[in-house]
């Protein structure tokens, strides 16, 4: 499983990047009226990105519990999905940030394909979540989920104000 997790920490230390160099600095996403609903997609996968880190630093998922994290992580590949596409309608991507995604989504993958064979035997054990400890992984995870938890309510109240300033969200 570190081999899975360390996939995970490069995973998170790419978004990192990928937030604060494009996002942040770089673009200024929260300050731009047409960002506002790709800011809330980055809100609500930055939510998903929470539990996963979190989780996963401490915890087994195990029995019927796999299913309600593969639900999560599909949840994410579907935030992504529509992340892009909103990118494409609103905003033309630096070349660096289209590059950094397309890594990011071939980590994400390795990390799944990684993850695959320990959740198959975890869907195996009885229906409970178990306790772990990866040592300095956990708690690298730990303080991924913390900044990504406070990234998603940035990128929240910074979508909230953004649509309240005039741009019509979709329902």
């Amino acid at each position: 499983m570190k081999t899975t997790l360390y996939f995970l920490v490069l995973l998170g230390a790419l978004g990192a990047f990928d937030t604060l160099y494009y996002h942040e600095w770089r673009l200024r996403l929260p300050s731009k009226p047409t960002a506002a609903s790709e800011l809330r997609l980055h809100a609500v996968r930055d939510f998903a990105y929470t539990i996963v880190f979190a989780t996963l630093a401490w915890t087994t998922w195990n029995g019927l519990w796999v299913w309600p994290l593969a639900a999560i992580l599909l949840f994410e590949v579907w935030a992504t999905l529509a992340d892009f596409l909103e990118e494409d309608r609103t905003r033309g991507l630096p070349a660096g940030e289209r590059v950094m995604h397309a890594i990011m989504g071939i980590v994400y993958g390795v990390f799944l394909a990684n993850l695959y064979p320990h959740a198959a035997r975890w869907a195996k054990l009885h229906s409970a979540f178990g306790a772990t400890d990866y040592g300095a992984i956990s708690w690298i995870l730990t303080l991924y989920a913390v900044g990504v938890f406070t990234s998603g309510l940035r990128d929240l109240a910074a979508s909230r104000k953004l649509a309240r300033t005039g741009e019509r969200l979709p329902a």
